[in-house]
Parts: C-alpha cells; sequence; structure tokens
C-alpha cells in the first residue's frame, strides 16, 4: 500500500517538475523575443513612404517604334546593336506604322471567343453556339 503511493506521488513530483520546467523555458523565450523586438528599429514613419506623383498616377504611353531593318543574310550576335528596342527610334509617323503592323490581322467584332486559324467549324464558340 504505501509502495503504490509513494509510487504515484513521485509520479505527481516528476510531471510538476516536467511541467515548471516547460513554462520556465516558455517564460525564458517570451523574454528573449521581447528583449530582441526592443533593439529592432521603429516601423517607417509615413513621410518615409513613397507617395503618388504631383500629376497623379502614372498612365500607360502608347509609342511606335520604326522598324529596324536587318540584311537578308541576317545578323551574327556580334554585329546586333543591342537588346530589346535599343537602338530603334521613335516614329515620326505612329499612325501609319501602326496600320502597317496590324494589317495582317483579322479584328473580330463580338463577346465570342476568338477562333483560331486553322481550327475546326464551330470550335472555340463555347456553350452557346
Amino acid at each position: 500500500m504505501y509502495l503504490s503511493v509513494d509510487a504515484t506521488l513521485s509520479d505527481i513530483a516528476w510531471f510538476l517538475l516536467v511541467g515548471s520546467a516547460i513554462v520556465g523555458f516558455l517564460l525564458a523565450g517570451f523574454k528573449l523575443g521581447q528583449r530582441v523586438r526592443a533593439n529592432e528599429p521603429p516601423p517607417p514613419a509615413p513621410e518615409s513612404q513613397p507617395h503618388l506623383p504631383e500629376e497623379g498616377a502614372v498612365h500607360e504611353v502608347r509609342e511606335e517604334r520604326d522598324p529596324v531593318e536587318f540584311p537578308p543574310d541576317g545578323l551574327q550576335p556580334h554585329e546586333m546593336r543591342g537588346y530589346g528596342n535599343f537602338g530603334s527610334i521613335t516614329s515620326a509617323h505612329p499612325d501609319e506604322v501602326r496600320r502597317q503592323r496590324e494589317s495582317g490581322y483579322q479584328h473580330v467584332d463580338g463577346p465570342h471567343p476568338h477562333v483560331q486559324p486553322g481550327a475546326p467549324p464551330g470550335h472555340g464558340r463555347g456553350a452557346h453556339a
């Protein structure tokens, strides 16, 4: 009888000891976190945040570039002038350049999806065909 009570009390003592050790570790971690947070710089002030320009939001600018002519036999990598539109010039006649560029496109009116060339009849029209 005494042995079973003694084992029960020792089990309770171990649970209390382990529980208090876990609580101590958690409190120490919380205090360490407070100290680290106190050493961090404060959040930025609203004045240091980016603001819209005085003229308002930036809008898209469309410009047409004059095409760059390539020789018929092509270019070698060392003969290229740059990347992207580097070296191209803004067109003096943007309407003509846009009209020439878009002349190969077929504009489709209406809300239905654009059918790809060579697609079977009725393809791409959805459930309301």
